[in-house]
């Protein structure tokens, strides 16, 4: 435990779950994302969509996607400036069957037409899950460094990701895989790695990631970042 978890989080207020977490959110969505989104369609399931505009989390998930963090003193003036950043959002309540509270969905379009889904859930004192992407479950918080890597699911390569890795001495605490399909798989479906780091991870690893056949795609979330 540091101070972090006894004090929160260093925030614009008022709340850690519906501003803070927001923030992170709408942070964690952009940097999936790879750039700032052109348009955005965000849903609120519970207390979000009951408390949240109140408390400011419609304003904070904008901030994070304009890559504000928590403690920006510019959250309170995000709508005004993605209008000016051309970055053109729209909110909606949502019911999401057995999700939890303060869980939102977002959808972030690229000016290319590149496309992300995340849903979310802030979980107290600034800190987030992040539940599903492209509608593969997933189950991460960017705490700690994390890299998220699209695959083209066929056989040897994640074998092949993971002793990528290796070589490079990532000192790995965390390692997950996830299909859209677990029962009807071809190949060209794509999967998702999420690797959770101790240590920071160095450019050069994701570059090298990228020169195997079959990688995709890979986002580093850096937690000073996200």
């Amino acid at each position: 435990m540091n101070i972090f978890d006894i004090m929160g989080p260093v925030m614009v207020g008022p709340s850690s779950v519906h501003t803070a977490g927001a923030v992170r959110m709408g942070l964690v969505g952009r940097k999936l994302l790879g750039f700032q989104p052109a348009r955005a369609n965000i849903a609120l399931h519970s207390s979000f969509a009951a408390a949240g505009a109140g408390h400011g989390a419609d304003k904070a998930i904008v901030a994070g996607l304009l890559a504000m963090k928590p403690d920006d003193p510019d959250i309170p003036r995000s709508f005004q400036l993605a209008e000016e950043s051309r970055l053109s959002v729209q909110f909606q309540n949502a019911d999401l069957q057995d999700a939890p509270p303060n869980t939102v969905v977002m959808t972030l379009i690229g000016e290319r037409g590149r496309i992300v889904v995340v849903t979310a859930t802030s979980i107290g004192d600034g800190r987030i899950w992040i539940n599903s992407i492209d509608g593969m479950h997933v189950s991460f918080t960017a705490d700690i460094p994390t890299l998220v890597i699209r695959l083209e699911d066929r056989p040897g390569i994640v074998s092949a990701a993971s002793s990528c890795l290796v070589q490079h001495g990532v000192n790995i605490e965390g390692f997950q895989h996830y299909r859209h399909r677990r029962n009807d798989l071809a190949q060209g479906d794509i999967s998702v790695m999420v690797i959770e780091s101790l240590q920071p991870i160095e450019q050069q690893v994701m570059d090298d990631l990228m020169l195997l056949p079959g990688v995709v795609r890979n986002i580093y979330l850096d937690q000073e970042e996200g």
